[in-house]
């Protein structure tokens, strides 16, 4: 029987779409596509001087740091978590170059299907078809993406059974990418009780727990706070530590023979990837995770300025016609531009893929469209980061994080007009072509 996705989206191996815009480009013929996958949204700032200092003092250092991480790193790791409510020891931490070598490992380490929300940050699925696996897209509630319905996740976990397959791994993120939401605990709680009573594994992706705009205001809990011996928890320090020039992640690991026998396989997958942190990054890697004062005070007033950004690009993005959940976390918004088709359509748009192509044109920015995330190729949907908007110097940077009132320096100002501007157009345009009433 031909396995199909179980939202119509065709074949379960699905590709991303073949269509090869500015956004794609090819390797020598006979080799096939490399497809765009966006990064992580940046935060746009220069690099904290103290993790400069910290690179810098380890960048005399020649030997080899061990696969899975030296001890500095496990024990800055263990109590980065504990901080958070979930305590650990190093045994069972494990860090890579970047969250997708340790997601790469450990789907190659738990086999079967890998099931993830619809739309996803655009970096999951790609490692499971690079080994040959199925993903299957399960839809999201309206109030918030990255944990997938639990009815919709049963019904997804039925059919795939049905057809012959083997779903074990759930991918999820409670703050999310692309849709800058946060799903709340009584959700996550059903999601969560779904997965297990199907035997499933969790992977839970907090890159960015610690960019929460309105924290006090805004309770994340972690799927190993409900089910400690099913999750693995995985952070890309990208999200809120260091630079994504200096790619590091942490795992860590659920307790028990099953928490024991996972991160071994993963450890052996690292190891025959040849996937280590260079030992510089590691220093510097360690000294955030131990969250001294300098590192928390920039990690806090950038998710200040990324939140007042934010709300100012979601207030356009209404205000044009277009659709978007208020952003909760992160440094990116994620529009729909669904009421918008009849103008988008008048200048050549007409799905996520010339949408991406006709935004980065008008914008200035990368605007990836929903497709690089997952959601259907025929819906206007586009992540839009807020990165950019800072300026277009390390000083015009700079000035965003100290200032009072950053959304009211020329240079932001000008960058928020030109977008807002963009998208009034649109809106205009739209309202010339709705029918006479």
């Amino acid at each position: 029987m031909r396995r199909t996705d179980p939202e119509g989206d065709g074949p379960a191996r699905h590709p991303l779409p073949q269509r090869h815009g500015p956004a794609h480009h090819s390797l020598p013929q006979g080799h096939g596509p490399v497809r765009y996958g966006p990064p992580l949204p940046d935060d746009g700032l220069p690099v904290l001087p103290e993790l400069s200092a910290a690179l810098a003092a380890a960048a005399h250092r020649g030997e080899e740091e061990p696969v899975g991480g030296g001890p500095a790193l496990l024990e800055a790791a263990c109590g980065y978590w504990e901080r958070r409510g979930l305590p650990v020891g190093p045994d069972r931490v494990t860090a890579g170059p970047g969250a997708p070598a340790l997601l790469l490992a450990l789907t190659a380490a738990l086999g079967g299907d890998v099931l993830v929300p619809r739309p996803c940050a655009a970096w999951w699925a790609p490692y499971a078809r690079l080994l040959g696996r199925p993903v299957f897209h399960v839809a999201t509630p309206a109030e918030s993406g990255g944990v997938p319905d639990p009815y919709a996740l049963l019904e997804t976990v039925r059919r795939v059974r049905d057809e012959g397959g083997d779903p074990r791994l759930l991918v999820l993120s409670v703050a999310d990418d692309p849709t800058a939401t946060v799903a709340p605990p009584e959700l996550l709680h059903e999601t969560v009780e779904a997965a297990t009573g199907e035997g499933l594994h969790l992977v839970s992706d907090e890159t960015w727990r610690d960019t929460l705009h309105a924290a006090h205001a805004t309770v994340l809990l972690s799927p190993a706070e409900m089910v400690p011996d099913r999750v693995t928890v995985v952070t890309d320090l990208a999200g809120a530590l260091l630079p994504a020039g200096w790619p590091a992640a942490v795992a860590r690991f659920p307790a028990g023979d099953t928490g024991t026998a996972l991160q071994a396989r993963v450890l052996d997958v690292l190891t025959a990837l040849g996937a280590r942190l260079a030992g510089p990054v590691a220093a510097a890697a360690a000294h955030a995770l131990d969250e001294p004062g300098p590192v928390t005070a920039r990690r806090e007033a950038a998710v200040r300025l990324h939140a007042r950004v934010a709300a100012a690009v979601h207030g356009a993005v209404v205000a044009a016609g277009g659709l978007a959940r208020p952003p909760q976390a992160g440094r990116h918004l994620y529009a729909d531009l669904e009421p918008l088709r009849a103008a988008l359509g008048a200048q050549g748009v007409g799905d996520a893929q010339e949408l991406e192509e006709f935004l980065t044109a008008r914008l200035g920015m990368p605007a990836p469209g929903g497709h690089r995330f997952g959601d259907d190729l025929q819906a206007l949907r586009v992540r839009l980061a807020t990165g950019p908007l800072l300026g277009d110097t390390d000083t015009e940077r700079l000035e965003c994080l100290t200032s009072p009132a950053p959304l009211e320096l020329p240079h932001v100002q000008r960058a928020l007009m030109s977008l807002g501007s963009a998208l009034d157009d649109l809106r205009d345009d739209a309202q010339r072509w709705e029918p006479p009433r």
